[in-house]
């Protein structure tokens, strides 16, 4: 008897979303993360159940580009309102020092390494330079801001600097991303594409999604929290998906950076009405989607890898992928934090939880739907491999690492007397 493939996919959404909603409480403490779960829970169900629809980001690429896009962005809008930090360029200061230096050296790094050890051309070397550096804001949610808080209290450093780095460095991935699409088109020669990519891709789609973001987070802040409208009183966490979309949409009909717009908008509406309910709410129904979102993302990738997204992987590329997490990452961000305001050991923390994850997935599926990339099946397994090494790896690390930084915060606030926060409180 052949098995009804939609029914399976019911039967397997159903299980999905209701362990989704109990995982989180049930691994508190453990050393094993959501994501870890997920995708092996896809590996076992795409093997076990050969009915199931193939999960092959190459054979349906535009699937693969707006699932990805559309974790991202809702992902992107929680982080934005999370973020309890208020805004200024001194306070923010971390996070500029990644921006200007983490995220430049690891481009410089990836794109080397993929060209020397890996020996990809020009063009996929930039491409998985563009797509392996930024750090990812839908699976770093164990060592990221929380949620928005009402009571005035600051976020931790390292929380708040990988929080900031993954909201802001997507937008500053996509022009390596353009530059590695205009490579592949029209050659390495800069004479054919440079002029274009700085005036078009870097100036305009940078400053379009900067604009587009503030313009459409002060209005609807305004209509949130003007004594006119009194919207906040009555709204629920519905309208967060309409601010997300606007926000992208308008961005991306401007020729801008949605991704870009999407977190400028969610910090711009934070920082309105700071101790207001209204934040809280819009988070926890972002986040709520985002969830959802990436249990089927990550599902579909443990799904691949089951139907056999890694089989082009050899030992060079697992070296890629090792030195990338373990030794790039790690030392672009102590090098961009020393010196700085961060201790010995929030620095460390920083720097080496750069989580890799869907929106490495995005750019590659987007780049090669636009560009002319030869090898599309070794470019999605070296991606996948680094998300995969990146799940694990961090996912292993998050629980025990981050309650030792804040174990550390706590015996600093005891022996300063301040008050202890609800989380942290030892229990």
């Amino acid at each position: 008897m052949t098995l009804d493939p939609a029914g399976l996919l019911y039967l397997a959404a159903s299980i999905a979303t209701l362990v989704a909603a109990l995982l989180p409480r049930v691994l508190r403490g453990v050393p094993v993360s959501m994501p870890m779960v997920f995708v092996a829970a896809g590996m076992a169900a795409f093997a076990l159940f050969p009915d199931l629809p193939d999960p092959d980001p190459i054979r349906y690429p535009s699937f693969a580009v707006h699932l990805t896009e559309l974790c991202v962005i809702v992902s992107l809008m929680g982080a934005g309102l999370a973020i309890n930090r208020k805004f200024s360029w001194r306070t923010w200061s971390t996070t500029w020092r990644l921006l200007a230096i983490t995220m430049p050296l690891s481009v410089i790094g990836v794109g080397l390494l993929g060209w020397w050890v890996l020996g990809l051309g020009a063009a996929s070397a930039v491409l998985l330079a563009a797509a392996l550096a930024p750090t990812d804001p839908v699976l770093a949610g164990e060592v990221q801001v929380s949620e928005p808080v009402t009571e005035e209290r600051d976020d931790d450093e390292a929380r708040f600097a990988i929080t900031s780095e993954a909201g802001l460095n997507d937008g500053l991935a996509f022009p390596f991303t353009y530059a590695a699409i205009a490579i592949s088109v029209s050659g390495f020669a800069p004479g054919g594409w440079l002029g274009e990519w700085l005036l078009v891709d870097v100036l305009w789609r940078l400053s379009i999604g900067m604009a587009a973001g503030l313009a459409v987070g002060w209005c609807l802040r305004q209509l949130f929290f003007s004594r006119r409208f009194g919207f906040a009183n009555h709204a629920d966490g519905f309208v967060a998906l309409g601010a997300t979309f606007l926000a992208y949409g308008a961005a991306e009909v401007a020729e801008g950076y949605g991704f870009l717009a999407v977190f400028v908008c969610a910090c711009t509406i934070r920082a309105a009405e700071h101790a207001h309910g209204l934040h809280a709410v819009l988070h926890t129904f972002v986040e709520q989607v985002e969830r959802l979102l990436t249990v089927v993302v990550l599902i579909l990738l443990g799904g691949a890898v089951a139907r056999g997204v890694l089989d082009t992987i050899i030992p060079s590329d697992v070296v890629f992928a090792a030195v990338l997490l373990l030794i790039i990452r790690p030392i672009a961000g102590w090098v961009a934090l020393t010196p700085g305001k961060t201790g010995p050991r929030e620095r460390g923390v920083i720097a080496f939880f750069g989580v890799r994850g869907v929106g490495s997935l995005f750019y590659v599926a987007y780049a090669l739907q636009n560009g002319e990339f030869p090898g599309a099946e070794r470019l999605w397994a070296i991606a996948c491999l680094v998300v995969l090494g990146s799940i694990l790896i961090h996912g292993v690390a998050a629980t025990p690492v981050m309650a030792i930084v804040d174990a550390a915060r706590r015996r600093r606030a005891l022996r300063r007397g301040e008050p202890l926060s609800e989380e942290d409180t030892p229990v």
